[in-house]
């Protein structure tokens, strides 16, 4: 298409300076986000073209907040930007939030030298448009940020507080209290929580904070201090909870999946390195009526070929399963690909019990699958494996170590990944 021409070009060739903005507009919505920046550095044609704010949808700006620059904000509102991730603050962060009033988005994941005091500098009136806050590794941040979020960001949905850990039960409380719309939290790694700030969040708390019912994602990994109570406590007041991270969650044990095993809600569950986890609780999955589709139990020493069965009889909507460094063998695998023909992802790396026996059956029951992970697999050979990769739908396959026999060769390591 040739649209009004000012520059000196040929009429017989369709020149790019000759488009219509409304058509460049079109074109530089589909590049990176570097490249929508250098366009608009080409002539005054681009830049108005590349301002538009079709062209800027969705973006998340990455910034270095070092010195004062007044042009800085009023550019990224005129682009529409309403997602800032802050690389690096050297400058008042209240200086953001009121450059850019309908912020929805703001990422300070890493950002070490952010402190209560420049929380609470910067959230001190009510923000409703921000509903998506990253605070992970802001490892100065205590209950006194919660405080102010609490009460001044009352539309948050998602909340990242990932290695903030001077976060303590209260912290919980005050985000029971003020957040009734939260529905992804993160508290991996923060120490100090135990069952009762579990139970804060899950409404047992109810004359003090109604809690955050409305909860469907819940990151806890690597938080020493809970037990199976806690995991009760989310079974009573987080019944809409889809996905939940234990991993590395030492005292959680079987009984502990028995209360998750009654949420019908919940579709994934990460069991990763939780040491008392055992066959025992798969059996619970299995018999709950549970409808999880993916399932991590890797590092999980306990779990073996009976747990497999169990999950064989009852988990009919799994569709992705861990089960790296386990006790599995061939005979689980048999079992659990005897009826959950279903499953996409199936990673069983350093199971060295596996066979080409076991890869035979998965070759032969499991068509859909589309990625696994055979990583230190020793005891499986090119049969086993040629099967493996007849597998029309697979697209991930991690081979890692493992040992390559044939008849006239002496056993070798390989190493691939093929993608």
């Amino acid at each position: 298409m040739e649209g009004k021409c000012t520059s000196p070009c040929k009429r017989q060739y369709a020149h790019i300076s000759c488009l219509f903005p409304e058509i460049l507009t079109i074109i530089f919505s589909y590049l990176d986000v570097r490249d929508k920046g250098r366009v608009a550095q080409v002539c005054q044609t681009w830049k108005d073209a590349a301002y538009n704010r079709r062209v800027w949808r969705g973006v998340e700006a990455k910034l270095h907040l070092k010195r004062a620059n007044p042009s800085l904000f009023p550019s990224l509102v005129k682009r529409g930007i309403k997602k800032l991730q802050i690389l690096s603050l050297r400058r008042s962060l209240k200086d953001v939030v009121i450059g850019i009033r309908n912020l929805e988005s703001l990422n300070l994941s890493g950002c070490f030298n952010v402190t209560d005091i420049a929380i609470g500098h910067a959230i001190f009136q009510e923000f409703p448009c921000i509903t998506t806050l990253n605070l992970s590794l802001c490892k100065q941040l205590t209950d006194r940020s919660l405080e102010r979020i609490a009460q001044f960001l009352k539309n948050l949905e998602c909340l990242e507080l990932g290695g903030c850990c001077n976060i303590t039960n209260t912290g919980l409380l005050l985000i029971a209290w003020g957040l009734r719309k939260l529905k992804i939290l993160n508290l991996r790694s923060c120490r100090h929580i135990s069952d009762h700030g579990i139970g804060h969040l899950s409404g047992l708390s109810h004359q003090a904070a109604p809690g955050t019912v409305k909860l469907e994602h819940l990151g806890l990994q690597d938080c020493q201090k809970l037990t199976d109570q806690a995991l009760k406590h989310v079974s009573v007041g987080l019944v809409n909870l889809k996905t939940i991270n234990l991993s590395f969650c030492g005292s959680v044990t079987d009984t502990g999946i028995r209360y998750l095993s009654k949420m019908h809600n919940l579709r994934e569950l990460n069991l990763r390195s939780c040491d008392n986890v055992s066959d025992i609780g798969l059996g619970y999955l299995a018999e709950g009526g549970s409808r999880i589709t993916a399932l991590d139990v890797s590092f999980c020493d306990k779990i073996g070929d009976q747990g497999l069965q169990c999950l064989s009889q009852g988990l009919f909507c799994l569709r992705s399963i861990s089960l790296c460094a386990t006790n599995v063998s061939d005979e689980g695998i048999l079992k659990l690909v005897g009826t959950l023909h279903e499953i996409t992802i199936l990673n069983i790396g350093q199971c060295g019990q596996i066979t080409d026996k076991g890869l035979t059956a998965i070759s032969e029951r499991l068509k859909n699958l589309e990625s696994i992970d055979l990583y230190g697999c020793t005891r499986i050979t090119t049969v086993g494996l040629e099967k493996i990769m007849q597998l029309r739908n697979l697209t991930s396959l991690n081979l890692g170590l493992w040992h390559r026999v044939d008849s006239t060769r002496k056993p070798r390591t390989q190493s691939a990944v093929i993608r």
